[in-house]
């Protein structure tokens, strides 16, 4: 192969449709964030130097994070309407809008370009004079990916990053009067609406959106923007809220509920072992009242309560006790079935932050102020996604084409690396390409094996990138 061809097979088109979108008032900056992007999808988890390679695309780089002209909305808008795009080739499926909030944690000297997180009480307990507090400064960010059913990750609808300097008053006045009277928008509960907003404007259609959360979205607010809407919810609850005329609750309704079923799922404790054990079933239509102080605000609501409990404390994890609040129909014990198993799916954006974290290592860059760390970690965000993608692809739709996920360069090398034992298949698939990249860092493929997972696939991604690299060297020297 010469020189031009390898450079071809290695060309990264997905790249290009992530950033086709992507609007800047300086081309050169839509240019040098597809640079960056295939820097850093070559070397997951690595340094902005290490991943430049050289003094002057490192210095690049950091003109392009520190750019007040740049910021994660332009550099995420082209994958936004490439998250559209793939929402609108499932058809008419429904699709799950996976919703949580994570922080992002550095550690500097002067918190104050980056803001504060938290502030930990150091030191041992009753210490003599003015107390010590070490100062943890960093961003959160809410985010929003759009996922099959089956899991399958379609891309990210919305975002928001923020540091806790900007409410800082709300959380001084929460404590000196009932948080609920703080007005929502200057809570950071805000961040929730308005990625409720955004990514159910974005898909244009809200009827197959089904927004799932955790027990800290349970908020009125959200349950009625979302009826404004017209998409639905199915969110876990953490309060319990007045029901019916006013005078019982949630917790009361689903008291006097009858057990409908018993649904036998698969879990695992502490130590990884997995058992089977038995969920008693309870489902039930309620009037939902907001809370008083919001009364004159909000109207009260009608919703399905699922009660989904475990019968037996059980030893090394804690007891399932999940109470759901939907605006979905539930008539029968298949439906609650359906809502638990798409509120299961709730882990797979805490997994898409664990790639961010542990496999991008998006908390260990050292840029100075919260602007620039944003701009870096909204690119981190494509990458993560695609290798999060990569790895559901394999598994729910193992016989799709190879050219999804691999380049041709990727294959030939993969298949001189690891040779076929048996005759290989006439059209292989990208399960077949999976499994010979993780064989790259030895995974051995025996029956009992876990399936394969997302750190597999960032670090071999990253050894596969550095033997192509080999290639095209050797190339260039044979070919003088």
């Amino acid at each position: 192969m010469q020189r031009r061809d390898l450079s071809e097979s290695r060309s990264k088109e997905w790249i290009d449709n992530e950033l086709v979108g992507c609007e800047f008032e300086d081309v050169r900056h839509r240019k040098r964030l597809r640079h960056l992007l295939e820097q850093f999808s070559d070397r997951v988890g690595s340094t902005t130097p290490w991943a430049s390679q050289d003094w002057a695309n490192t210095k690049a780089a950091y003109r392009f994070f520190g750019n007040e002209r740049i910021s994660e909305a332009n550099i995420l808008a082209g994958h936004f309407g490439s998250t559209r795009e793939r929402f609108e080739g499932i058809g008419k499926s429904i699709a799950l809008i996976l919703h949580d909030t994570t922080e992002f944690s550095y550690r500097h000297e002067n918190a104050k370009p980056i803001g504060i997180l938290q502030k930990i009480p150091a030191g041992p307990p009753g210490r003599p004079g003015r107390p010590y507090f070490y100062t943890n400064c960093g961003i959160l960010m809410h985010s929003s990916l759009v996922t099959t059913v089956e899991g399958l990750p379609l891309g990210l609808a919305a975002i928001k990053f923020w540091t806790r300097d900007k409410f800082h008053g709300a959380n001084a006045l929460k404590r000196k009067i009932n948080p609920t009277r703080v007005p929502i928008e200057q809570k950071e509960s805000i961040r929730r609406l308005e990625n409720l907003w955004h990514s159910t404007e974005l898909l244009g259609d809200p009827g197959r959106c089904v927004h799932i959360g955790e027990r800290e979205r349970h908020i009125f607010e959200l349950s009625c923007l979302a009826r404004e809407l017209g998409t639905h919810f199915l969110v876990r609850t953490c309060v319990d809220r007045l029901a019916a005329d006013g005078n019982t609750t949630i917790a009361a309704e689903m008291n006097r509920a009858e057990i409908r079923g018993l649904h036998p799922i698969q879990v695992r404790n502490n130590r990884g072992d997995a058992t089977t054990v038995v969920l008693e079933m309870r489902f039930r239509r309620i009037v939902v009242r907001p809370p008083r102080d919001k009364e004159k605000r909000y109207p009260e609501l009608v919703l399905t309560v699922i009660h989904a409990r475990e019968r037996c404390k059980p030893k090394g994890r804690e007891k399932i006790d999940w109470k759901l609040l939907t605006d979905l129909p539930v008539r029968s014990c298949l439906d609650t079935i359906e809502k638990l198993d798409w509120y299961a799916q709730r882990w797979k954006i805490e997994t898409f932050h664990k790639i961010l974290k542990s496999g991008c290592r998006a908390e260990e860059a050292k840029l100075r102020t919260a602007e620039r760390l944003v701009n870096l970690v909204a690119i981190l965000c494509i990458l993560s996604w695609r290798i999060f993608w990569i790895t559901m692809l394999n598994r729910t739709s193992p016989e799709a084409s190879p050219n999804e996920a691999f380049t041709e360069l990727d294959q030939y090398l993969l298949d001189e690396l690891l040779p076929d034992k048996h005759p290989p298949p006439r059209d292989p698939s990208i399960a077949h390409y999976v499994l010979k990249l993780a064989r790259l860092g030895g995974y051995l493929a025996r029956a009992h094996d876990p399936p394969l997972g997302n750190t597999v696939i960032w670090r071999e991604l990253s050894r596969l990138t550095n033997f192509e690299l080999g290639i095209m060297i050797g190339a260039q020297l044979v070919g003088n």
